[in-house]
């Protein structure tokens, strides 16, 4: 299996400095994975040096907690899409998840969804499921969908856990078809990478980029 279209290749650690920015530009180039994945801060620098290549350049959205206002989380989105991001990667409001608040959960969704489908830009949705029970990652999986989201994702990498194979199964069995399935978080080798996909998901979000491919 090719895995490097699967992979965007991920820095979001806050002590990242230019120098580890630059580097994770370079690998992408070299190994054409699909994207570089940053804070916000650095998107204009990423896209500056991924102009003109296939690497898109990507980043976080109301990182890594969710529980930003949404007028903030459109506030974000708006800046990193003037700066050139081609996708947005945003946390749900987890606490109205778990307060069964999904209307105001896929509200928050939406505002987000809308900000970046009209300017032509892809929306992944974490749903940070080291903090749901099964229904709840169906459920918030179901809502993503509804809410024209382009990808439901697993983790921030910041929380408890990361990805499991058995949430992204639980994903895949909640939107099907419908829309794609990323998993981040705590994937470090090609034998978990191959996993998560056969379990359903169209994306990865790694930092170990390098050694999954072998390299």
């Amino acid at each position: 299996m090719k895995l490097n279209k699967y992979l965007d290749h991920t820095v979001l650690n806050p002590d990242a400095t230019e120098q580890q920015i630059d580097q994770a530009i370079m690998e992408a180039l070299d190994n054409q994975f699909f994207s570089v994945m940053v804070n916000p801060y650095w998107v204009r620098h990423v896209h500056e040096k991924l102009v003109n290549s296939d690497v898109a350049t990507a980043c976080v959205i109301g990182f890594p907690l969710g529980a930003n206002t949404t007028i903030i989380k459109v506030a974000e989105s708006k800046q990193a899409i003037e700066d050139g991001v081609d996708e947005l990667d945003m946390v749900i409001n987890i606490g109205e998840m778990k307060n069964g608040n999904y209307q105001q959960v896929q509200k928050d969704i939406e505002a987000v969804v809308n900000e970046g489908h009209k300017n032509g830009k892809i929306v992944k949705v974490i749903i940070e499921t080291a903090l749901l029970n099964d229904d709840e990652i169906t459920k918030a999986s179901e809502i993503v969908a509804d809410a024209k989201a382009d990808f439901v994702k697993t983790s921030t990498g910041f929380s408890t856990r990361g990805a499991s194979v058995h949430d992204v199964e639980l994903m895949k069995n909640a939107v099907g078809n419908r829309i794609g399935v990323k998993a981040s978080g705590g994937i470090h080798d090609r034998e978990q990478a191959e996993a998560m996909i056969n379990a359903g998901a169209t994306r990865l979000g790694v930092s170990a980029s390098m050694k999954i491919i072998g390299k």
